[in-house]
């Protein structure tokens, strides 16, 4: 896989055990209500999944509406590039993926923070490894299985990435318009916000 299971888990080890036990202690997490033998709403599944397909849609959107150059941009010396950010997004992807449903696992790349100047190859990447979470998530569900490693249930790793993307979308904006190169709200509502609101 090009990654050591233990290796892979490292990048996800908190770094402060006293915080990380503190925090056990201060914010428990029930987990009533969380049999995995339940059968699963599918409706609720397929919406689900739906926000995914959504997330990963607005990802491309906001890759396609750079300005030019826009990958080499980076908030402040030191900071990801577009580039990485776009790119780090993909692996943790499969880093999850492989340690919580191997079975829909695809080779990890080699490094996490990748110059990808082709934005048609961060495509291929973001779409399959979109799939690749897609697909874990739907099969571990739907055969009331848990995953592997983390997470209470299959779903959390859905609302996870949610959560971790949506974080490094706004650092991408914030830092285009650092750079005086901003996304106008004309320009990335429609192609963001819009795809969250749009019923079909």
């Amino acid at each position: 896989m090009g990654q050591t299971r233990a290796s892979a888990r490292a990048l996800f080890r908190p770094k402060n055990r006293d915080f990380e036990r503190q925090t056990s202690r201060n914010f428990h997490i029930d987990k009533r209500g969380k049999n995995m033998s339940d059968a699963p709403d599918q409706r609720l599944l397929d919406a689900l999944l739906d926000s995914w397909d959504r997330n990963n849609t607005i990802l491309l959107n906001l890759l396609r509406a750079l300005p030019e150059g826009g990958l080499e941009t980076r908030a402040m010396e030191g900071s990801p590039s577009i580039s990485e950010l776009f790119t780090h997004i993909h692996y943790v992807r499969l880093v999850l993926v492989f340690e919580d449903a191997p079975e829909f696992a695809r080779n990890l790349p080699e490094a996490e923070w990748v110059v990808e100047r082709d934005p048609g190859r961060i495509v291929q990447m973001l779409n399959d490894s979109a799939k690749a979470v897609r697909d874990a998530v739907k099969s571990r569900v739907e055969a009331g299985r848990d995953m592997n490693l983390h997470y209470d249930h299959p779903i959390l790793l859905l609302q996870h990435m949610l959560w971790h993307e949506g974080y490094h979308h706004g650092q991408i904006k914030l830092a285009l318009k650092v750079a005086g190169r901003p996304l106008t709200d004309k320009e990335a509502g429609p192609v963001t916000w819009g795809v969250w609101m749009r019923k079909t």
